[in-house]
């Protein structure tokens, strides 16, 4: 299992990952979004905010997310830094992850644009 603190340095090595690929900010430059990002497996919450092309994350939850990203903290651990990609546990339904199917499709585009397959 995973602890917060490996959460919260895989989601910091992502937003930098995101900062240092300029076609993501260009892309995602009018696509403002809060993603709640939740383990199901310890008491875990962080929120990505994706605000005119620059994305950051802060602990703790956000009221009204557009997208929630849910996993046990090994997947989300291993996603955002990169050593997974998420279409498996989405395929298998280890990882859940409830909004708009534009947007879900968006989410899985910047991670493949960032770790790629």
């Amino acid at each position: 299992m995973a602890t917060h603190g490996e959460i919260t340095e895989s989601l910091r090595a992502f937003e930098q990952a995101y900062a240092d690929d300029s076609r993501l900010k260009v892309m995602n430059r009018d696509w403002d979004r809060k993603v709640l990002i939740l383990a199901d497996d310890l008491e875990s919450a962080h929120t990505m905010i994706l605000k005119d092309g620059e994305l950051s994350f802060s602990e703790g939850k956000t009221a009204d997310p557009d997208l929630t990203v849910i996993s046990n903290s090994d997947i989300l651990a291993d996603m955002f830094f990169g050593d997974i990609t998420p279409t498996e546990p989405y395929m298998n339904g280890s990882l859940r992850i409830i909004g708009p199917e534009d947007d879900i499709l968006r989410l899985d585009f910047i991670s493949l644009l960032i770790w790629g397959e």
